[in-house]
């Protein structure tokens, strides 16, 4: 037993050591990075790009090996589509990066500056967070879409993808890498984790002297595992139960187009509707023509008892119905008296991600906003907008449910923090 535990020491020490390593070498990159002009970050994203293109035939073929060996542990067919990389899944993970590059630089942007009753001014300008650590599953194409952000955001990042997509993750970096060296860029601003074992995950969680920040993109599982272990500050949403409130003044057609799209158009995704609340005024009228809508699309309902009086082939739905993330074409639908019952339903059981009215009131949308307490409030819209692009932010990073630091849809700003700015003619403090 002895000797068995000195080879789990060497090991976690082996990982230690290595973390600490990465760690150091990306913390150096991201001051040099910290340094440098807009123009010269976008022709590192550029020459990025150009290099996913011209070696593609050695990122698919790298990525093969992870497509095989995936499917020979059995993994599902869904899994495997997000792994797989083509010319044509390259070319847009290229376009990314010219359209990052695009974007507005937010380092250096003065917030705000005002000035003191002595004279002083003040302001707040934007800096890069420092150091970015990214832990995800299954898409490689993450691991260039992060490094874009973080580069043109002046950061430096670890990326720790998961242990099916190593080989296509590292060939991705390695391109990466060499195009930030060509361009005279620190090329340690851009690393991966190259081993599978999750020791690696939780050495990366204690470096907090060395990484600023852990963003983890994937399942409730790796979130709440990162979460738990991070001595690091993390940004992150556990899930997405989005609701919409139909209100009694809405327009109906409007509602079943927005409640069908929010449901049907991905169902798979964050920001899809998991349930939706009716206002018992309109119920009777909403409800049939909404359900019919809903079963032609394949969609199966889970009701409260109300809404399966009006609706008797809606399932019953249960107390843990109302706390679901279903990710799949099943909907819950529950009756409610007036706003705010539909308002306490979403504190007690939403996730704080994305929150839609239908109406037709002004002071009842203004009310909603106002009420609601979620990262994205919408009105007369489907959550389905509840993205970085969809909302004009050029790209992004993730999705947070915390407050802090940001919340929402995550774009370049948000790899940014503040830091305050003092001009003075001489003043000294009385």
């Amino acid at each position: 037993m002895s000797a068995i535990k000195a080879k789990i020491n060497q090991m976690n020490a082996d990982f230690s050591n290595l973390l600490t390593d990465i760690g150091t070498m990306a913390r150096s990159a991201s001051l040099e990075l910290s340094k440098v002009i807009s123009r010269s970050k976008d022709e590192a994203l550029y020459k990025m790009a150009q290099g996913l293109i011209e070696r593609a035939d050695f990122i698919i073929a790298e990525n093969q090996k992870d497509v095989e060996e995936a499917t020979s542990k059995g993994l599902s067919g869904a899994m495997i589509d997000r792994l797989t990389l083509t010319h044509a899944r390259l070319e847009k993970v290229a376009d990314g990066l010219r359209e990052v590059a695009s974007l507005t630089d937010p380092v250096g942007e003065i917030v705000h500056m005002w000035t003191r009753p002595n004279g002083l001014k003040v302001g707040r300008m934007r800096i890069p967070l420092g150091v970015i650590g990214i832990i995800y599953e299954s898409r490689p194409n993450v691991t260039a879409d992060a490094a874009g952000l973080c580069i043109k955001s002046g950061n430096a990042v670890i990326l720790r993808g998961g242990s099916e997509t190593l080989r296509s993750n590292m060939a991705i970096g390695e391109v990466l890498r060499d195009a930030l060296a060509q361009c005279e860029l620190p090329k340690d601003a851009v690393q991966i984790i190259p081993v599978t074992d999750r020791k690696a995950v939780l050495e990366m969680l204690k470096q907090e002297e060395l990484i600023d920040l852990i963003i983890p993109r994937g399942g409730e599982g790796l979130i709440r595992f990162v979460s738990e272990n991070s001595r690091i500050p993390v940004l992150k949403h556990y899930k997405g139960v989005c609701h919409i409130f139909v209100d009694e003044s809405a327009d109906q057609n409007m509602a079943e187009s927005i409640c069908i799209n929010a449901k049907v158009q991905r169902p798979s995704v964050c920001n899809s509707m998991e349930t939706m609340l009716v206002h018992e005024k309109i119920a009777e009228d909403f409800l049939p023509r909404i359900s019919k809508a809903f079963f032609e699309k394949g969609v199966e309902l889970r009701g409260c008892e109300r809404t399966r009086e009006i609706v008797p082939e809606v399932s019953e739905a249960t107390e843990n119905d109302w706390f679901e993330e279903y990710l799949d074409l099943i909907l819950s639908v529950k009756v409610v008296k007036n706003m705010k019952d539909a308002i306490k339903h979403i504190e007690k059981y939403g996730s704080t991600h994305t929150e839609s009215i239908i109406t037709q009131d002004y002071s009842n949308s203004q009310a909603f906003i106002n009420g609601v307490n979620s990262s994205t409030v919408m009105v007369n819209a489907s959550t389905r907008f509840s993205d970085g692009y969809e909302l004009g932010l050029g790209a992004e990073i993730g999705i947070s449910t915390s407050k802090l630091h940001a919340f929402g849809p995550m774009g370049l700003e948000s790899l940014t923090t503040t830091k305050f700015i003092v001009l003075g003619e001489g003043q000294i403090r009385e």
